[in-house]
């Protein structure tokens, strides 16, 4: 394990490693007491690098919100990490969707919020809501570039948030009779199903107790953390899987149903 290491070494590592399908030693393996702290530090260093070459931060992804999978990955909180206009598609512009690049891929049915405006740490779920003016389904595409998905919650963070790709589905307005009450974002059910007969199902709560549940966790820990950007108008954010995260193969086509809420089902197929 290495006594010493730099922020610009492992941020140049990820870099180096994305979308190339190749896998590394977990960070924690390698550098002594890494942590949430050095996570951040790169996962900032990561997006100005990033942006530098292009690339333009939309909105942040929390993940690791479904309590169910916390045991079995190790892990004892949610983390996040950014966004890009090269990772975020819609389903009408790409029904399918190729893995190429991805090491041990996986799909995760997910609700988005889009900001309105930023909300504020400490704020309610109602006054939450007021900051959002739409919802959407989506896929998020996660892989792992650590053997066997075994990592830290600070290597998870810093490797990219384990995301590769988020595929929106149709929007659902917040203002008028669309979304009636706070309570539909945290009532609803969701099923996730292959074509292949692989079915799971989810329930809003299992998200930090619901999607604007997970919003509040976002603000407060970037409130938190002064190093960290908060939240700005425009950006999207997605908050975490359902259901158990799903190996993704080429070949399969998948669906998701949303039951108590008024959002349409979504499809994909992986190629």
């Amino acid at each position: 394990m290495h006594e010493t290491w730099s922020t610009d070494e492992l941020s140049q590592e990820l870099l180096a490693l994305w979308n190339t399908g190749q896998q590394t030693m977990p960070f924690s393996h390698r550098c002594v007491n890494f942590d949430l702290v050095d996570a951040y530090k790169i996962v900032a260093e990561v997006a100005r690098l990033r942006r530098k070459r292009g690339e333009r931060t939309v909105g942040r992804k929390i993940g690791f919100t479904n309590r169910s999978i916390w045991n079995r990955l190790g892990i004892a909180a949610p983390i996040w990490n950014f966004i890009y206009d090269t990772t975020v598609s819609h389903v009408v512009d790409r029904p399918s969707f190729d893995l190429n690049g991805m090491p041990e891929p996986r799909i995760e049915p997910e609700i988005v919020l889009h900001l309105a405006s930023p909300p504020n740490p400490g704020m309610s779920q109602h006054d939450l809501l007021k900051c959002v003016d739409w919802v959407a389904p989506a896929f998020e595409i996660v892989f792992s570039i650590f053997p066997n998905w075994q990592f830290t919650a600070a290597d998870a963070a810093a490797a990219y948030g384990v995301h590769g790709a988020l595929i929106l589905g149709e929007r659902l307005q917040i203002t008028g009779a669309q979304l009636e009450r706070d309570e539909q974002l945290h009532e609803f059910v969701v099923e996730l199903e292959s074509d292949t007969g692989i079915r799971r199902d989810g329930h809003a709560t299992d998200v930090l107790g619901g999607p604007l549940e997970a919003l509040k966790f976002l603000t407060d820990e970037l409130a938190r953390r002064p190093d960290c950007e908060p939240l700005g108008p425009g950006e999207l954010v997605t908050t975490g899987t359902l259901t158990e995260a799903m190996p993704a193969k080429a070949g399969d086509a998948w669906r998701a149903r949303f039951c108590g809420i008024p959002i349409s089902p979504l499809e994909l197929r992986i190629t």
